[in-house]
């Protein structure tokens, strides 16, 4: 995992998602070297870039230029550039023109959720997974319910982390925002 400080950031863009974070997604995904992936909402590219090391090819996809812009500087900084097609767009535009998907990382989606979710599991290959990062409680039960109707296995994991701060006197657990995984599978 590239640590959470090798990121370059930019104040109206949220990220890197956290190292730990970054882990189990990883694992949920099953990700592998054949794979494509969607990641919509990329930010700093954090999740891009673990996924860039990883799999064939990644579509990284923000409304916003100045998140992929400094997606692109994360990705060149750290030799991933070549493996990962920035697109500059709205999610449902970007999703129409993609063919197949492996794993569709579903990070920010604008109030689309299910929208995303259904146009995504049509491009889906079979056994191919669905997954959405949520810091708020609303979005797991809107991905469950999208996942629900498509019939698809759904796993949910609340993550909640503290990273220590070592002080003089010990050590003090600084919680970050609880974290909702929920992955679908067709």
């Amino acid at each position: 995992m590239i640590p959470d400080d090798d990121f370059i950031t930019h104040e109206n863009v949220p990220g890197p998602t956290k190292e730990e974070i970054r882990c189990i997604v990883m694992c949920k995904s099953n990700v592998s070297q054949n794979d494509i992936v969607v990641d919509i909402g990329c930010g700093t590219g954090g999740l891009t870039l673990e996924f860039a090391k990883r799999s064939r090819l990644v579509y990284a996809v923000d409304r916003s230029i100045d998140a992929l812009n400094t997606t692109e500087k994360n990705l060149k900084k750290h030799n991933l550039d070549k493996k990962v097609q920035l697109i500059h767009d709205d999610a449902l535009k970007a999703l129409k023109n993609i063919e197949t998907i492996d794993i569709l990382m579903i990070g920010g989606s604008g109030g689309d959720l299910p929208l995303l979710i259904e146009e995504g599991y049509k491009k889906l290959v079979q056994n191919g997974k669905i997954i959405v990062t949520s810091i708020l409680l609303e979005t797991p039960v809107e991905a469950v319910e999208t996942m629900k109707e498509l019939n698809m296995d759904i796993d949910v994991v609340d993550i909640s982390i503290s990273k220590g701060l070592i002080m003089k006197r010990g050590t003090m657990m600084i919680a970050r925002n609880p974290i909702t995984i929920v992955t679908g599978k067709k």
